[in-house]
């Protein structure tokens, strides 16, 4: 029997909407002492049973949920989980010519505040709550249980996720990168070293969906990274494209990843900050990429953010050609997509030109929104024609 968290009156509808979240808030009591990633039963007075959750002292989420009302946590939560997960990523993945995804996007797959992401058999996990921290062994024992012949690599990254209770390393084999495979394009991945989990796996579909506009353009990749962009758009058969990142390591493995692929292309890359390098840079681009990191990652940062947006957009639109193509994306949770949207708008009105939405874009779909928990959505990006 587990301890029970005890909700008030009326806050069990977002429960019976399956809202994966309990705040601080709904509840009025428990029924003993609870440590930090306990798991908990949610009752209501009459102890209705609502649903089982791992219980948080920090932050305004107690409790993040399980099961849900009839449902029962078992020892084979995880590995149901995991296997209900990656049948779904086989209905879009296909998996001869792509080998790094997301296979476990928190509150997207059923499991919040897990991240389980695969490269080439090689698996990354990152716990965002001390309830799934604590759990990790069970989750790469179903992961080894089900996987047998995928599984050369577990590392837990969880140090930058949970500060000073998170900690990182591995818990099978010793690699700390590879060469992944996404649409038959090959990346380095470096998972112990690289940002997030060595990939921004979210933007697969948008980088193909770029390969359509850049043959014979000249192509502007900002805030590169790895080159995700750049790579898709040599291989679309772009005239130059150019990679541009304030970090000289990142400028590095966009470097090394284009010549991995297409060594005869035309590639420049620049490590400069991204403002001043399109506020001094003489060149007008065909095709201009703006993927910043996020400018919020909390409410009090939102108008702050906003403005960095929209003088991202401005200087993007200035630096792009006649009959131009801007992609332009915001992965700042607090900046819902109607603010973005306007935003952008604002920089258009300011530029002076005439415009056209293309494409409205979003996280790939192993990153998974649950219907229940529209705060999942977080990526949002727009395709412009800029005249």
């Amino acid at each position: 029997m587990n301890p029970k968290v005890f909700i008030k009156k009326g806050k069990e509808k977002s429960l019976q909407r399956r809202h994966p979240w309990v705040f601080s808030g709904a509840i009025y009591g428990v029924s003993e002492t609870l440590k930090d990633g306990a798991l908990v039963d949610v009752v209501d007075a009459q102890e209705t049973h609502w649903g089982t959750g791992y219980f948080s002292d920090r932050g305004s989420i107690t409790v993040r949920m399980l099961t849900f009302q009839n449902e029962t946590f078992t020892p084979h939560f995880w590995a149901d989980k995991l296997k209900a997960a990656w049948q779904v990523r086989q209905e879009f993945i296909d998996f001869e010519h792509t080998n790094a995804f997301r296979v476990i996007h928190g509150e997207g797959d059923g499991i919040p505040g897990l991240i389980i992401d695969f490269y080439n058999n090689h698996w990354v996990i990152q716990a965002h709550s001390t309830g799934v921290f604590e759990r990790l062994n069970d989750v790469a024992q179903a992961i080894e249980t089900l996987f047998p012949d995928q599984c050369t690599t577990i590392y837990c990254k969880s140090k930058g996720t949970l500060g000073q209770t998170g900690t990182d390393y591995f818990i099978k084999g010793d690699a700390a990168e590879t060469i992944a495979k996404e649409n038959d394009i090959a990346f380095k991945v470096n998972w112990v070293e690289g940002q997030k989990t060595g990939f921004f796996l979210d933007q697969r579909d948008n980088r193909q969906l770029l390969s359509k506009y850049a043959k014979g353009k000249k192509v502007l990749n900002t805030f590169c990274y790895t080159g995700g962009f750049s790579v898709y758009a040599a291989k679309a058969g772009a005239t130059l494209v150019t990679s541009v990142d304030i970090s000289q390591k990142a400028v590095d493995l966009a470097t090394e990843n284009m010549l991995h692929n297409f060594p005869n292309a035309m590639h420049e890359a620049v490590a400069d900050d991204v403002f001043d390098f399109m506020r001094t840079h003489d060149q007008l681009y065909n095709v201009i990429v703006l993927d910043p990191p996020a400018f919020a990652k909390n409410i009090k940062n939102k108008h702050t953010a906003t403005q960095a947006y929209k003088r991202l957009n401005l200087a993007g639109l200035k630096a792009l050609a006649p009959q131009g193509i801007l992609f332009t994306f915001s992965c700042s949770q607090v900046i819902d997509d109607v603010l973005f949207y306007n935003t952008v708008a604002a920089a258009a009105i300011e530029s002076g030109r005439s415009i056209r939405v293309l494409h409205k874009l979003n996280q790939g779909p192993d990153h998974p929104t649950n219907i229940y928990h529209p705060e999942g959505h977080y990526l949002k990006g727009l395709v412009l024609f800029v005249e």
